[in-house]
């Protein structure tokens, strides 16, 4: 492809952006914004993002993973069947047609999927069947953000499996798992798989693929002597036993003027932080019906929310208001505590069951107790895990302390037992003739989200080099200067020689410096340059192979003489 001829609107200084991966496919001309958390592909992304989505076809297929197309509009009845057009949210994106009937802008498709199979498939010897797709999805996020790493409208391959029977699911599971990790290779990046949540989503067993970068929107625990690996909101802390108690002693109701945090109230109590409580009162909705929840934790630890709404049995909960604890406690945050609390249940952590020395606030503001016994004076304490693990802990399941790293989603495999079809009858009959429901799994990989954590893991700070399975052109031809005739007719011919022997060749025919020329080729990222510089004068072109990003430019470049440039070349992609 001759470069005159593409559009490439490369820009030449750097943009203030929220992500590398954004600031690179703004500057390297492979999107535009839209609006906010809306982007056009332009060629060179279009390019990256078809060959990432040949080869997850090529892998779909070698696990016998059927491609469908389904439609984005789907109707709210659908979504009522699966009890989610509530339980969704507001980033579900609704709309009506001119006939006031209300649809949605598809996320996920599992109720359609399901109604699909449903119609069609009536018998157990028709599984199991996976079907897949890959299509735009909608999410009305409420700050879009980090360029195609949280968008609203964004490209997803979402497949979909039923099963007779847990085996069956768990073959396919096992399958598509592995032919993950196979995707994420071929397209140059370094994932792991870690165990998740599955979220709106549904099921109770998932594990999402995580490209480690620094822009993570997640945060991975990982056991650095074992296989350990997990979301850090689905991650179990092992707690340290309690230091020696000693004896209880009374209850004391202290005075504590002007300080509320806990480190501030450990502080003035000269008391250490891991024996100062943490009060946190959450509200939720159980059948339309407003509840409330208090939730004690160590003083140093942090309510991990998803803990919470199973405990709960909810989907979601917020904090209550500095107006709601007020009228409930007749105290503000950072005096509220559990002695004495009846009119609620009473979450506490296991980090302090059993503490009898514990400070905790005394609903009074600018009073605390100290001395406080869990057991002895908290009304029927729930304990469980409630909290976020800290790095350094041993992990449920590792083997050594766990360390912290970042990482992007561009995955996430579920088993979703019967959720969408026992709610939406899909049911075939079994070996009995029993109508039963199909057991399903479901397995999201986000592809314009692994374009933008491919360029975060690729990319300096002025330069890309796409991996060479997904680069969108084999070769970059440079030519400094168009005026020189005899250096322009050799960049033609080997452009040709090079597309005759099967590679896809961009040249750089622009009447453009050649400061420009190769910062541009540097933004546009093909792994492997000729320069037909002065050179060609002397029968040698320069040949940089920028595969090896991290390593010095000059170390890379090569003079090579002009007959052994095209073996070069296929030397470099063996």
């Amino acid at each position: 492809m001759r470069q005159s001829k593409i559009f490439i609107p490369t820009l030449r200084e750097q943009i203030e952006t929220d992500s590398r991966s954004h600031g690179m496919m703004l500057r390297s001309g492979m999107i535009k914004q839209t609006a906010a958390g809306v982007y056009s592909y332009l060629p060179m992304a279009k390019k990256v993002l078809n060959n990432i989505e040949a080869i997850i076809r090529e892998e779909m297929e070698n696990i016998d993973s059927i491609e469908v197309q389904m439609p984005i509009l789907q109707p709210k009845e659908l979504w009522q069947e699966s009890k989610r057009w509530d339980d969704y949210g507001a980033e579900l994106m609704r709309l009506n047609d001119r006939h006031g009937r209300d649809f949605a802008l598809g996320p996920t498709h599992e109720e359609v999927i399901t109604s699909l199979v449903r119609d069609e498939l009536k018998s157990y010897k028709k599984l199991p069947i996976t079907l897949f797709q890959i299509q735009s999805k909608f999410r009305d996020e409420i700050r879009p953000r980090y360029g195609l790493l949280r968008g609203r409208e964004f490209i997803m391959k979402d497949a979909y499996s039923f099963h007779i029977d847990e085996a069956s699911l768990s073959e396919t599971y096992d399958n598509m798992y592995h032919a993950y990790y196979k995707i994420f290779k071929r397209v140059g990046l370094n994932v792991r798989a870690v165990k998740a949540d599955s979220g709106a989503i549904g099921g109770d067993y998932t594990h999402e693929f995580m490209a480690l970068a620094d822009i993570g929107e997640d945060t991975i625990c990982f056991d650095p002597e074992s296989d350990y690996a997990a979301n850090i909101e689905t991650a179990i802390p092992m707690n340290e036993p309690l230091s020696h108690q000693g004896e209880e002693k009374p209850l004391e109701r202290v005075e504590t003027p002007n300080v509320k945090k806990s480190i501030e109230v450990a502080q003035f109590l000269d008391v250490s932080i891991e024996d100062m409580s943490k009060t946190l009162v959450v509200k939720y909705e159980v059948d339309n019906e407003l509840k409330y929840a208090m939730f004690i934790l160590r003083g140093d630890h942090e309510l991990n929310e998803i803990f919470a709404m199973r405990a709960l049995n909810v989907k979601s909960i917020k904090m209550a208001s500095e107006d709601e604890v007020k009228s409930l406690f007749g105290a503000t945050f950072g005096s509220l505590g559990p002695v004495e609390v009846d009119h609620m249940p009473i979450y506490v952590d296991d980090a302090i069951r059993g503490h009898q020395h514990i400070a905790t606030g005394a609903n009074v503001d600018g009073y605390h107790y100290i001395n406080v016994s869990i057991d002895r004076d908290i009304k029927d304490p729930i304990y469980g895990h409630y909290r976020f693990i800290q790095q350094g802990e041993y992990a449920e399941g590792s083997k050594s302390p766990v360390e912290f790293v970042e990482g992007i989603e561009v995955g996430q495999v579920f088993k979703l037992g019967t959720k969408y079809s026992s709610s939406m009858k899909a049911e075939v009959l079994n070996d009995q003739g029993r109508s039963v429901p199909m057991i399903m799994g479901c397995y999201g990989i986000g592809v314009s989200r692994t374009l933008a954590a491919v360029i975060e893991q690729h990319m300096t700070e002025d330069s890309l080099v796409w991996p060479k399975s997904i680069t969108p052109y084999d070769v970059h031809i440079i030519l400094p200067n168009m005026k020189d005739s005899e250096t322009t007719q050799y960049a033609f011919e080997l452009y040709k020689s090079l597309k005759q022997n099967g590679y896809n060749v961009l040249i750089d025919d622009r009447n453009e410096r050649a400061g420009v020329k190769f910062n541009d080729a540097d933004l546009i990222g093909i792994p492997l340059r000729i320069t037909i510089g002065r050179g060609y004068k002397s029968g040698v072109v320069e040949f940089t192979n920028r595969l090896k990003l991290h390593e010095s430019p000059e170390m890379n470049k090569q003079e090579i003489k002009i007959e052994h440039i095209v073996d070069t070349v296929k030397q470099s992609y063996e």
